[in-house]
């Protein structure tokens, strides 16, 4: 019985659930969409190009592996990736062709070449003798043989307009080389831009003596590929057995560094590839974060458009409860519509979920965020996910929105449905000064975390938390605004005055409009400038710490230090490599700089140690990850390769320097791109003019002065910024449409209240400027609260961050936009539902 009278509401309060199915539609669409990049991140393959023709090819472990203590006795093993590729000893081919399964084993290396024309992430040289692990062939000129002479894949050749007997210039590590093209492939690659040089070329430019990037394995049998993995896999594991043994040969394991590892199918192109794995990790702890904010988000949302919905209806309610209908019942009836909106809107939402989840991993591969080669997985699963979270949702806001409706006697809930009371119950109120009391915990806990890993998810959360208390408190909120605004209300005699008074007798209605718009700014505030915040501090840091005279760059080649260094009145040169390293399972950023004359190019703003120190074998380490004075660190370096360091200085500049400073020598032998990421010369009546000159034979590098300098290095920080943009400011857009959404169902539920206005005389124009004092008041509150919420997080995220050194930045053109945008969805969620509401008032009259 109270399904079908569930049903007969539904049709007969059509706009009350057009509302909520919007909210619940666009909820399950946000959820899948991010659910989607969760699964790509965690189930998506990369297909082999380069390997491809190779059924079995053996490899570097690229994971740092480690026991973690889970307490109690517990431990886990964890992984997690490393930031370059890893290599195998080259002798280890000759043990692997030798067995009886094996037809032949072809060796790799692997080094950056950029060429003019080339794609903008450079292109990579290999040794011809590779080309058969992608089946390559000629289809023009002949395999390379001096050491100038170089064969192009076909798509290479085409991109760069390069043929048999052209020449170019080509940026390698150790400088420019002039190459001559003798070749051009018949095949060509999508996702790479390959140059071949003779095998011992290759080797020499590669900088790994007696170490491979890749051993590609040919079975005897082609159609034993799998019995081949395991003969090799036997081997490998014999070599790890007898590493033990200090007279056992060294040939199968690196000297100290990654193991060996067989790969087949798709796990050869995550080899291949190293950066897919980077993008895996990365999608998945995005889309985690992302996917929980906006579960969050839409909870918060959704739970606010029922109790709207539930407000509404508080006489619908009453009267059934008059005319004998249980609490239960009156509760199972809303839940089965919520039910009912709540599986229509979230298969459909789920269903747009996916496209959307297309669109944004389409949006990271152009911010080169995730490669092109990581396709992304539509998979049912956050479909189904985002459709039962959705239901369920729906289904519990229902229920939560009548609990008090339904809990008290008849004769009250008639009462209450006409008089509706600000005051909430004692039990929102007890969970919203709860939630009061969490999100300041938060707020207070940001002020300790240094890592924007570890400092971003808890200052989403903290916002949605602050929010919620104040979605929970309402009606007391709205009564205290109200009462503030009362003076400047009532200077207008009707437009204001009537405005006053109906927003001082409906709190409930003012909380409801308040409460989206607050969590709209505070959201839009903090993932603006959460990141302004850090890019400003780290870009500061770095015009602080930087005391040079110019930067040449970017991918600086070995040469052109020397050639700078020769320069009149040159007096230092500092050279400077970007990377990343594991201190056990924790990511560190890490500056490499050679360390002679240190002082005159980088102030790091050294707090305890001495800076000058730094060596091969020590580190200078920010302050506040954990490090002392004296303490030996062990490292896990970009290509797998363990290491321990002795710190040596602390310093107060790692938001602009990196975690960790560490000798040049010590991190350029272990990265994929060992081109100096910048120069920095420091020297006596030095000009642009005179630098330039010295590099006429690198051609592509840029001289900065200072402030220039500074301001490509906040260009370059962009890309960082756009991604949490495309992210975040899709719940952005989601509680924006709730805005909307939100103000429409007010307004469509005043139709009667409009209509008693104008039997007393109210004219039209009257009531649309009611209607605009009380948008006016409720976007000035919500602003204000939502300001004050984004900017006390924003606070707390700055201090953690940035140790106190700096405070949120909020540059005020984005400022503005925020407001402006704010004020523009109230007004036209006020203005746009009142003229119809207001014509429809017309024709009855």
């Amino acid at each position: 019985m109270m399904l079908g009278l569930a049903l007969a509401t539904l049709r007969h309060r059509r706009a009350g659930f057009a509302g909520a199915f919007v909210a619940l539609f666009c909820a399950a669409a946000l959820v899948c969409g991010c659910g989607t990049l969760l699964v790509t991140g965690l189930f998506g393959t990369v297909r082999p190009e380069r390997w491809a023709a190779a059924p079995v090819v053996v490899s570097g472990d690229q994971e740092v592996h480690a026991t973690v203590d889970k307490g109690k006795g517990k431990t886990k093993e964890k992984a997690k990736p490393i930031a370059g590729r890893a290599w195998v000893p080259a002798a280890l081919a000759d043990r692997i062709a030798a067995l009886p399964s094996v037809r032949g084993a072809v060796t790799e290396v692997t080094f950056p070449v950029l060429l003019p024309g080339g794609p903008a992430d450079g292109s990579w040289g290999h040794g011809w003798e590779s080309a058969p692990l992608a089946g390559l062939t000629l289809a023009t000129g002949r395999a390379p043989a001096a050491d100038d002479e170089v064969v192009l894949d076909a798509a290479t050749a085409a991109r760069t307009r390069l043929a048999p007997g052209a020449t170019t210039a080509a940026r390698t590590a150790t400088g420019t080389l002039d190459l001559r093209v003798v070749g051009v492939t018949a095949q060509g690659f999508d996702s790479q831009a390959a140059v071949f040089f003779a095998p011992g070329r290759a080797r020499a430019l590669a900088g790994h003596d007696g170490l491979v990037s890749a051993i590609g394995v040919f079975p005897a049998d082609p159609a034993a590929a799998a019995a081949t993995a395991a003969d090799v896999r036997a081997l490998l594991a014999e070599g790890s057995a007898a590493a033990a043994d200090p007279a056992a040969p060294a040939a199968l394991s690196g000297p100290g560094g990654p193991a060996a590892v067989v790969r087949t199918g798709d796990d050869r192109g995550r080899a291949e590839f190293p950066d897919a794995a980077g993008a895996g990790v990365r999608l998945v702890s995005t889309g985690a974060v992302l996917a929980g904010t906006s579960l969050l988000v839409a909870l918060l949302v959704v739970a606010g458009t029922f109790g709207l919905t539930v407000q509404q209806r508080q006489r619908e309610i009453a009267v059934l409860r008059a005319v004998a209908a249980t609490g239960r019942q009156v509760r199972k009836m809303i839940g089965g519509e919520a039910l009912l909106v709540g599986l229509t809107a979230g298969v459909l939402g789920a269903a747009a979920g996916l496209p959307l989840g297309s669109w944004l991993h389409g949006r990271f591969v152009a911010l080169d965020v995730v490669p092109a080669n990581l396709p992304v997985v539509l998979s049912p699963f956050p479909a189904l996910a985002a459709a039962a979270a959705t239901l369920l949702a729906g289904w519990g806001a229902a229920r939560v929105s009548t609990r008090r409706a339904t809990g008290i006697k008849p004769v009250e809930a008639l009462g209450e449905a006409e008089l509706r009371p600000p005051r909430p119950g004692a039990v929102r109120t007890g969970f919203g000064v709860l939630a009061t009391a969490g999100a300041a915990v938060l707020t207070a806990l940001l002020t300790v975390l240094h890592s924007d890993q570890a400092a971003t998810p808890v200052c989403y959360l903290a916002v949605l938390l602050w929010c919620t208390a104040f979605a929970l408190l309402g009606p007391l909120v709205a009564r205290a605004g109200t009462a503030v605004l009362g003076l400047p209300l009532r200077a207008s005699r009707v437009g204001g005055y009537l405005a006053f008074h109906h927003l001082r007798a409906g709190a409930h209605r003012l909380a409801s409009v308040v409460t989206p718009l607050t969590l709209l700014v505070a959201m839009a505030c903090t993932v603006l400038f959460s990141q302004t915040t850090t890019d400003h501090a780290a870009a500061a840091q770095r015009d602080r710490g930087t005391t040079a005279d110019f930067t040449v760059g970017p991918r600086v080649p070995a040469d052109a230090a020397a050639a700078l260094a020769a320069v009149p009145g040159v007096r230092t040169v500092t050279r400077v490599l970007h990377s990343q390293v594991r201190d056990g399972l924790t990511r560190r950023s890490v500056q490499a700089v050679t360390p002679g004359r240190l002082a005159d190019t980088l102030d790091l703003g050294v707090t305890a140690g001495d800076l000058d120190r730094l060596a091969d074998g020590t580190a200078a380490a920010a302050d506040g990850l954990g490090y002392r004075l004296g303490q030996r660190v062990r490292l896990t370096l970009a290509d797998g390769t363990p290491t321990e360091v002795t710190v040596v200085a602390l310093y107060a500049r790692g938001l602009g320097f990196g975690d960790l400073t560490l000798a040049h020598d010590r991190v350029a032998a272990h990265v994929d791109v060992p081109l100096d990421d910048e120069l920095l010369v420091r020297g006596d009546g030095l000009t642009r003019q005179a630098l330039a000159a010295a590099l006429r034979d690198s051609p592509g590098l840029q001289v900065l002065d200072h402030a220039s300098a500074t301001a490509a290095v906040a260009a370059g920080g962009r890309t960082g910024a756009q991604v949490g943009y495309v992210s975040l400011g899709l719940i952005v857009a989601f509680v924006a449409i709730a805005v909307l959404n939100t103000l429409a169902m007010g307004i469509a539920d005043r139709r009667r209240e409009f209509a008693a206005l104008a039997l007393i005389g109210a004219t039209g124009r009257q009531i649309r400027r009611m209607l605009g004092w009380e948008s006016a008041a409720a976007v000035v509150l919500a602003t204000g609260l939502g300001l004050a919420v984004a900017f006390t997080v924003l606070g707390a995220y700055a201090e953690g961050i940035t140790r106190g050194t700096a405070g949120a930045a909020a540059p005020l053109p984005s400022l503005v936009l925020v407001l402006l945008g704010t004020t523009t969805l109230a007004a036209l969620g006020t203005w746009l539902p009142a003229r119809t509401a207001l014509r429809g008032l017309r024709r009855r009259t």
